[in-house]
């Protein structure tokens, strides 16, 4: 029987919360997955990884970034509080609070992103290697440096080389420090910070974030000598439901199994 209860941290004056799935309601010792959601989105979208992987005997933690997304339950507002660097601190606070609980194997955490929580799940893996058992990319948004560049972010559009303090309107209004935080980093030559196993899946029909930027981090990850594997899921598109997602969970199984 999968079991949920809530969790929470704090970043600063940010209160973090998250839910914790479990197949029992028991403290037995079990391999800690946090799973990280997109730009938007929040722990819903994820619960059902999170569900798969309790089933599968881990112990799955979701959680919602602060101002991450438009329902989040996190602190923190999606217009002024979020930038993909305030996110990696959210991960490395949930990072901390997960390696001190009796009921997981520290030294075996995984973490797991989709899309920008993928792109936030490489940069955290990469700044502590050593505490990262394996990493799951999921259409992971690894061109938000590049968006950044261009000027085009998404719906978002402005002058990279002078970054206003508001960029955006309506509903994607969002603080300027989300793209400076990001517009001089180069992330294939961050992510090789990171040494452990990495398993990669996206769509080759994603519209919103090319597979050629999972392929290049196939590439950059092989290279540096990780043991990295790529699954690139025929028309699947940037978000899994349905079949994708259930291909993705299969995928995700496997992966745990071998690397266990």
């Amino acid at each position: 029987m999968i079991t949920e209860s809530k969790f929470s941290c704090m970043r600063d004056s940010f209160t973090i919360r998250g839910t914790v799935y479990a197949d029992d309601a028991a403290d037995e010792k079990k391999v800690p997955v946090i799973i990280c959601h997109g730009f938007t989105a929040d722990m819903k979208r994820t619960a059902p990884y999170g569900k798969y992987l309790a089933e599968k005997g881990f112990r799955a933690f979701t959680f919602d970034f602060c101002g991450g997304g438009f329902e989040t339950v996190s602190d923190g507002d999606f217009h002024t509080d979020m930038t993909p660097m305030t996110e990696v601190e959210d991960l490395k606070c949930v990072m901390d609070y997960v390696k001190q609980r009796d009921d997981v194997y520290a030294d075996r955490l995984i973490l797991m992103g989709c899309s920008q929580g993928g792109f936030v799940s490489s940069l955290t893996a990469a700044e502590r290697n050593t505490e990262v058992y394996a990493l799951i990319l999921i259409y992971p948004a690894l061109c938000i440096p590049d968006d950044a560049r261009k000027g085009s972010m998404q719906v978002i559009r402005f002058d990279p080389e002078n970054i206003p303090d508001v960029i955006g309107e309506g509903r994607f209004r969002l603080n300027g420090e989300y793209a400076r935080s990001v517009v001089k980093m180069y992330v294939f030559r961050e992510i090789k910070g990171y040494q452990g196993p990495v398993l990669i899946i996206h769509g080759t029909g994603d519209t919103v974030v090319s597979y050629e930027y999972a392929v290049k981090a196939s590439e950059v990850y092989t290279e540096n000598g990780n043991d990295c594997v790529l699954h690139l899921l025929e028309d699947a598109p940037h978000g899994f439901n349905d079949e994708y997602l259930d291909q993705a969970c299969e995928l995700i199984g496997e992966f745990t199994e071998e690397i266990l």
